[in-house]
């Protein structure tokens, strides 16, 4: 390839082609390998990575992405943030303190989890206090070391930018946010230095909080961190690197005394090129084009790509281009090979990991080299393409026809929530602070085996159907004994909570071994949005049913929302976000009109993902929030008013979002709020809130068990801001992932502590 273009990646998925990262911490946490067994695999694991994107072609190699749970744990940990309540001394960070910090400790809480950006990725989110900066590790400089050595690889480390990191932190008042960053300031350039004694070349300094938005306190921050960086570390190239979003004022992050700027061209919605048609490129500045979409699973259109960077070339000097993903890999499955159930006119539009990095050498030696030296391979991802979007299930006229009638659909229920509360409460005579749990039950190995023989055909389709059954029967007589008030089915048929809706609507396809990494080393498929999204038959109405003939409490039907079922799904991109939320809206309400006249009449539609869809651009909001809020109502209004609507929200940030959580209009919301401490209950000192919620009481991420006083307290919070009439006790999200042991005393402990605060409240 001409040296007058460079390749590079930001960043690869941590959990190997079979998840193997994923069995080793599993492996690790319950005793099965010992520390130095973990470490061995994990090191085997980090190889095989640097080896794929180098044999792909791939020039500046990312380093030090790679981690053992999450990549800002590692940079707290790395400068010694933690939480005093773990008692750590100083030094570096052992793995028992780190996990801890992950997932809880029988003396301290976990640290709080949430959304990274609008992704379903989550990172744990650093509690900086009063706490000495210190290098405990450099762990950048150790990555380096272990690519030059294992694989002779000059590797380019990533580290998590300090207005980034602190961006995302808690601790401390925004208003300290620069006197904050002048402490962290010697340790980030220890970091460096050391970087730059060792001989490297460039360093990936990720900022992506820059693209949420920079005023002028922001930008004159980023200019002393960065002017103090230059002349502490000269002659370190550093690529300042953006991506989710367009990076905007591009003429402030152009001024930084940096060697390059990363930019996403795929998620900007054309802004960044456009700024960059009106700026002059700084002769001295290396672009980093993000042209390879890191985000999603199609495959890239090379002709469209090869027009972006002839223009890219126009304005950035000779030699001082960058081609790669628009943000790490991360956020997308390792490999297509192996999804041999894939028809080939749709796996020949989809590109993962490993193929987008091929696609991007590809792209890359076309611009530098000629179209003509390349012209078989692109003629095939002309072709591939081409019978892709063909495809007449991408194009169905019923399903236009009834998005086409959206406007004659009423947009709210026929009373307003102050009279449907009093004709609900009537109809359920439930007490004060009814309890419930968030819909699933734990898939234990049992669970799991028997729904690989039914999918294999070593169970017929009724011995499955009656192995489900019994389990709904223990799930139902477990929930009664422990005194439950509103009860679930557990959701044992399902094994994920939006791939099970995809696997019964049009429009969805499925991929064999399409994992990425939600949090620590719990892993999802997210199924794939291909076509038109349309209701076939009734989802979730046997089961629901079922389990509400086995008792005469009210048990919930459970869906999930479509705004989730978007965020949490690869979606075509040849249709505006809003318009597939609608196919899917416009589905689910026909299921919950299925649920309703099957006698179920209290129905959860779950959106724990309607936050993280949530533009990075407070300009975007409004418009987003009001077409995700009336996929909602459009999915949940046609029911009665005496049916009962709850709705689910996990892990993300709510206040600035109160206003549309009650525009959804549902009955009764449950948020999570035990990493948080609290902390969301402060949104209901300072706006009013008058529908049902129920506050997550509990941690259900972490295998810790907290006691009866430790809920009461929470309880006992939440009340001297919401009137008890309105509040609910749960945990803060399903019990899937835990064991029925832990499970059967957190509950125990939560409906103990409903019965106290009830005594305490004269009821």
């Amino acid at each position: 390839m001409s040296s007058t273009i460079t390749t590079s990646s930001l960043g690869y998925p941590r959990i190997g082609r079979n998840r193997e990262w994923k069995k080793l911490l599993e492996d690790f946490w319950s005793g099965k390998i010992s520390e130095e067994q973990l470490r061995a695999g994990m090191s085997g694991l980090q190889l095989q990575h640097l080896k794929t994107q180098q044999q792909a072609g791939i020039e500046l190699i990312p380093v030090g992405d790679f981690t053992f749970y999450d990549h800002v744990l590692d940079t707290a940990a790395m400068f010694g943030v933690v939480p005093p309540r773990y008692g750590y001394d100083g030094g570096e960070i052992s793995l028992e303190l780190y996990f801890a910090m992950a997932r809880g400790s029988a003396g301290a809480t976990a640290c709080e989890m949430t959304k990274w950006f609008n992704t379903n990725y989550h990172y744990i989110v650093p509690e900086i206090g009063e706490q000495t900066p210190v290098l405990t590790a450099n762990k950048p400089l150790a990555a380096y070391r272990f690519a030059k050595e294992q694989a002779g690889i000059e590797g380019k480390p990533v580290v998590l930018g300090l207005y980034t990191f602190l961006k995302l932190s808690k601790g401390f008042p925004a208003a300290d946010l620069a006197a904050v960053a002048e402490r962290f300031l010697p340790v980030y350039i220890q970091l460096l230095q050391e970087l730059k004694q060792e001989g490297v070349a460039w360093v990936q300094i990720d900022e992506p909080a820059v693209v949420t938005g920079l005023g002028a306190e922001d930008i004159t921050l980023l200019e002393r961190i960065y002017e103090t960086i230059a002349s502490r570390v000269p002659g370190l190239k550093l690529l300042l690197q953006t991506y989710f979003e367009a990076a905007e004022p591009l003429e402030a992050l152009l001024n930084l005394p940096v060697a390059g700027l990363g930019l996403d061209f795929v998620h900007d919605g054309g802004a960044n090129l456009e700024s960059i048609r009106q700026l002059a490129w700084p002769a001295d500045k290396w672009l980093g084009a993000g042209i390879i979409d890191g985000r999603n699973i199609w495959r890239s259109d090379a002709a469209a790509k090869l027009e972006l960077i002839r223009e890219l070339r126009a304005f950035v000097p000779d030699g001082q281009l960058i081609l790669q993903p628009s943000c790490s890999l991360l956020h997308v499955p390792v490999s297509v090979q192996g999804e041999d159930r894939l028809k080939s006119t749709v796996r020949n539009a989809i590109a993962f990991a490993d193929e987008k990095l091929a696609e991007l050498s590809l792209i890359a030696a076309a611009a530098a080299d000629g179209q003509d030296r390349y012209a078989a391979e692109l003629a095939e991802n002309r072709e591939a393409l081409s019978l892709f979007r063909a495809l007449p299930e991408r194009g169905r006229g019923d399903v236009a026809e009834q998005v086409r009638r959206l406007q004659q659909l009423p947009d709210s229920r026929s009373l307003p929530f102050a009279e449907r509360q009093k004709v609900q409460r009537d109809k359920w005579q439930l007490p004060l602070l009814p309890t419930t749990t968030i819909g699933s039950f734990p898939q234990t190995a049992e669970v799991r085996q028997a729904r690989l023989k039914w999918r294999k055909g070593v169970w017929s389709q009724e011995r499955y159907d009656a192995f489900v059954r019994k389990q709904i029967e223990d799930a139902i007589a477990f929930q009664e004994e422990l005194g439950l008030d509103v009860l679930v089915h557990g959701e044992f048929e399902r094994t994920d909570m939006v791939e099970f809706f995809g696997e019964k609507l049009a429009g969805y396809l499925f991929t064999k071994g399409g994992w990425v990494q939600s949090y620590g080393s719990r892993c999802v498929k997210p199924p794939v949005i291909y076509a038109d999204v349309a209701f076939v038959e009734p989802m979730t109405v046997m089961e629901s049913v079922y389990a509400q003939s086995l008792t005469r409490l009210p048990v919930k039907g459970m869906l999930t929302g479509p705004v989730t079922i978007l965020n949490w799904s690869f979606v075509r991109d040849d249709l505006s976000r809003e318009a597939v939320a609608n196919q899917i809206a416009l589905a689910l309400r026909q299921e919950v009109e299925a649920l309703e006249a099957a006698g179920i009449e209290m129905i959860q539609v779950d959106e724990p993902a309607i936050r993280e869809g949530l533009p990075l651009k407070a300009e975007d909001h409004e418009h987003y929030l009001n077409w995700a809020v009336r996929a909602f109502r459009i999915a949940t209004n046609p029911v009665k008013d005496t049916t009962q609507i709850h709705t689910h929200m996990c892990y993300s940030e709510f206040n600035d979002m109160i206003d549309s959580i009650s525009a959804m209009d549902a009955d009764v919301i449950s948020i999570e709020t035990s990493r948080s401490h609290g902390e969301l209950i402060v949104s209901f000192e300072e706006q009013e809130y008058d529908k049902g919620i129920g506050l997550g009481v509990y941690d259900i991420h972490s295998p810790r068990v907290p006691d009866t006083r430790e809920m009461t307290a929470s309880i006992e919070r939440a009340l001297r801001v919401l009137d008890a009439g309105q509040f609910w006790i749960n945990p803060d999200c399903g019990l899937k992932t835990r064991g029925w042991e832990e499970t059967a005393a957190a509950l125990r402990n939560m409906v103990e502590a409903a019965e106290q605060v009830r005594k305490a409240v004269g009821v």
